[in-house]
């Protein structure tokens, strides 16, 4: 009766799972109103207001830690959407960014790089499509996302949103001509934005106010980051998504959009490394000149939009004299060759943007070695296959160790059962004569387990990496499987595409999932389990699994797969190899089945 009750509440507790998966993950990880080829590409439907300004400076305060003058050099704020992409970026006075990593062009009102595209990266696969990803997007345009540099101050006029800065007419920043913009204020005093840009992703502004009055000016320049949350990727319990900073040699991913919606502003702890905002694969940050004081914090300014200051130090210029600050502008994709090189160029902690977590010396180089496998193989899919294979293998002999661990426990079963029979009464005797067992068959109890607690942080950290890596978007593997980091596109119920409909979420099952599922149940089968209930229960579990993992990526669910095939095949060689083990599993579920058979009739 006690049997039958407890597979009951397992099956209803199955199905809850099932059920509720759905609207657990709408809940918590709840999906964007675009999708993110919409949004990447920035190709949104165009705002039906006339356009309004750049929004509202905010309020004046010349001594304040962050640039907030009022007028003069204040950041550009926002409001609602309410510019066309198109129409904004075909305006007139823009120089043209061509670069192998980045293109684009720079806003000359207000000294914006407001216009910046990955050039290696698709937007989407659909289609043929052409289209890089849009990572920056004007003031005022639905995805809102630029850096702007600039000056606060006192004893001078310092250049405005509105200021429109000069530059040769054929200027174009490349990474063999730099770009330099220039204005004179009317007092005389003399603002220039010199812009360089590398390779990858990296442009670097050097800053120049030149007094060229009678009397002392104290200047501060600062670079900001301007972006909207809108479409910003949602975080996870792995993957964070919002603010990101470098504060004296420690990554900060503790800061959320949420956090600075509630607290409106916040600071990191110590002196700034670099500061910005990262996405899953994408990120902008600003990185301060080496040896000049600065602070940095992340303001929330309403309506979505967000900010993170770096502020140099006010610094007084004496007439006839020249300030110059020079900041590193970073906004790409993160690749993790590409950080780790301007890590290793001086920027501190920039290679921990990517959010490695506890298992970094196992995720770096598997990796390394997943990287190694597609450029040998010419498949990314083949490379996870690969990698699993070659880390099954290293694994096999703790596998080994474990199964025999299983045997000698298996084989001192009668032995236990007797003294257990000798001893029920007294508990601590009991204990004594079995820790006397083990010690005299030589046996350890724990070893059957240890290697188990050793694969978890392996499989964890190739997961983590599966899911963090940039090198695994948009890369196929075979037949329909155009993107290795999307789910599975083939679903059973409109039978593969056949059919014109999608199914729903808790019901679009693919390939995959279905041969995790058959993978699962096959390995749970070849482990006899003596207990009926909790028989059921993994004969339950598979399927459960099966709709529960078929929304993950399909790089993930094809490293499932891989490692549910080979764990059979060695489960099937080490049971051919120690025959005792299955034979004492299938005569010990017998024999619990009799008993309950027998404990019913009476």
């Amino acid at each position: 009766m006690n049997d039958n009750r407890n597979l009951i509440i397992a099956i209803i507790l199955s199905a809850l799972v099932l059920i509720g998966w759905d609207t657990a993950m709408n809940t918590f990880y709840p999906q964007p109103e675009k999708s993110a080829e919409v949004v990447e590409a920035v190709d949104g439907p165009q705002a039906a207001a006339a356009p309004t300004g750049a929004g509202p400076a905010p309020g004046s305060d010349t001594s304040a830690q962050a640039p907030a003058a009022s007028g003069q050099g204040a950041p550009i704020e926002a409001t609602q959407p309410v510019r066309d992409l198109d129409s904004e970026l075909a305006s007139a006075g823009r120089v043209p960014i061509d670069a192998p990593g980045l293109a684009g062009s720079i806003n000359l009102r207000g000294a914006l790089v407001d216009d910046l595209v990955l050039t290696r990266h698709l937007a989407t696969l659909e289609d043929g499509a052409e289209e890089p990803v849009r990572l920056f997007a004007p003031a005022g345009t639905e995805a809102q996302y630029f850096a702007q540099f600039g000056w606060v101050g006192s004893g001078a006029q310092f250049p405005d949103r509105d200021t429109v800065w000069k530059v040769a007419d054929d200027a174009t920043l490349t990474p063999d001509t730099p770009v330099t913009l220039q204005w004179t204020a009317p007092d005389g005093t003399g603002y220039a934005i010199r812009f360089a840009i590398d390779d990858d992703y990296m442009i670097t502004a050097t800053q120049s106010v030149a007094n060229r009055g009678g009397e002392r000016i104290v200047a501060q320049p600062f670079g900001v980051v301007n972006r909207t949350d809108r479409f910003a990727d949602e975080g996870t319990w792995i993957i964070h998504s919002g603010p990101i900073g470098a504060f004296d040699d420690a990554v900060n991913f503790d800061i959320g959009y949420d956090d600075l919606v509630e607290e409106g502003r916040s600071s990191g702890n110590g002196d700034v490394d670099w500061i910005g905002f990262t996405d899953h694969y994408w990120l902008s940050s600003l990185v301060p000149q080496s040896g000049a004081e600065a602070e940095a914090d992340f303001r929330s300014l309403g309506n979505s939009i967000f900010r993170a200051d770096l502020v140099y130090q006010p610094t007084a210029v004496a007439a006839g004299e020249t300030l110059t600050r020079s900041t590193q502008l970073f906004a790409g994709a993160k690749e993790n060759d590409v950080l780790d090189a301007y890590e290793d160029g001086g920027i501190v902690n920039f290679g921990h943007a990517i959010d490695w977590g506890w298992f970094e010396w196992f995720e770096r180089p598997f990796l390394w070695l997943l990287k190694q496998l597609e450029s040998l193989s010419g498949n990314f899919g083949v490379a996870i296959i690969l990698l699993t294979v070659i880390i099954r293998f290293f694994l096999f002999p703790i596998a080994q160790k474990q199964f025999a661990s299983m045997a000698a426990m298996r084989a001192i079963q009668p032995k236990m059962k007797a003294i257990q029979e000798r001893y029920k009464d007294d508990k601590q005797k009991m204990q004594q004569e079995v820790m006397a067992l083990y010690k005299k068959e030589k046996v350890n109890p724990l070893s059957g387990c240890l290697p188990i607690f050793i694969q978890i942080p392996i499989f964890f950290a190739l997961y983590k990496v599966l899911m963090l890596s940039v090198e695994m978007r948009h890369k196929p593997f075979v037949l329909w499987i155009e993107d290795l980091s999307a789910p599975d596109p083939a679903h059973v119920l409109n039978l593969f595409g056949l059919l014109p409909f999608t199914p729903p979420a808790l019901l679009a099952i693919g390939p995959l999932a279905i041969l995790l599922g058959l993978t699962m149940f096959l390995q749970f089968r070849m482990n006899p389990i003596a207990d009926p209930v909790q028989e059921q229960i993994f004969k339950i579990m598979p399927w459960v699994l099966m709709f529960v993992m078929a929304p993950f990526a399909a790089g993930l669910l094809l490293y499932w797969v891989t490692n549910n095939i080979l764990t059979l095949a060695q489960q099937k060689y080490l049971y051919s190899k120690n025959p005792q083990l299955r034979e004492q599993a299938l005569k010990e579920k017998e024999e619990k089945r009799r008993k309950l058979a027998e404990a019913k009739g009476q």
